[in-house]
């Protein structure tokens, strides 16, 4: 595990937002771990989902640990998203990366389950690499009422189960879909309004 690679003091540093973490981090790359410590575990099961393979996920999560590190100058904290929603996107990436290459690696598509499929990203979600687009995805999030812009930031940007969801939200399945499927209109109409006017 990444944990046991990098040391970690708890004096203290705990109390820090995930976000300071990061800023902090730039400066001393040893704080950098306490994100390690809290995203590891909720990342290997996100990846385990969608790569069936607990090397392939120990690997995923490293790369998007990896790019965290890297990028962490890149992240700026947008009204309507968390820390987290940044850091689920990036192993979201990642881990379908891997999953295309795996595909190809094993000479043929992969078909996609249908958990596979409802998991992956709305199709607009593919700008999320490009900042300037992420920006303007968030902006789209933060016109939808507070109780659709959850529920479509846990599905499509932290990548979470509509069972994990109605657990975490107290919803039913068919509660939660609904508001996936309201959601989705919603912010297709926001986003293009912003986009093209």
């Amino acid at each position: 595990m990444i944990q046991g690679i990098m040391s970690f003091s708890t004096t203290g540093q705990d109390i820090l937002s995930d976000a300071e973490v990061l800023a902090r981090s730039r400066k001393d790359s040893s704080l950098f771990a306490i994100l390690v410590r809290r995203y590891e575990d909720a990342f290997l099961r996100r990846a385990r989902t969608i790569l069936k393979s607990p090397q392939d996920a120990e690997e995923v999560v490293q790369d998007a640990f990896t790019k965290m590190y890297l990028y962490a100058d890149k992240y700026h904290p947008q009204e309507g998203a968390s820390f987290s929603s940044w850091a689920y996107t990036i192993l979201n990436r990642v881990a379908y990366t891997k999953y295309r290459a795996k595909s190809a690696e094993w000479g043929r598509r992969a078909e996609l389950t249908p958990e596979h499929y409802e998991s992956l990203p709305d199709a607009r979600a593919e700008f999320l690499e490009d900042m300037s687009i992420r920006n303007e995805v968030l902006a789209a999030l933060a016109k939808l009422p507070e109780t659709l812009a959850k529920i479509l930031r846990l599905q499509f940007i932290e990548g979470k189960s509509q069972e994990e969801i109605a657990m975490e939200e107290n919803l039913s399945i068919p509660a939660v879909k609904t508001r996936v499927h309201r959601g989705k209109k919603l912010f297709k109409k926001a986003y293009d309004a912003q986009h093209y006017e």
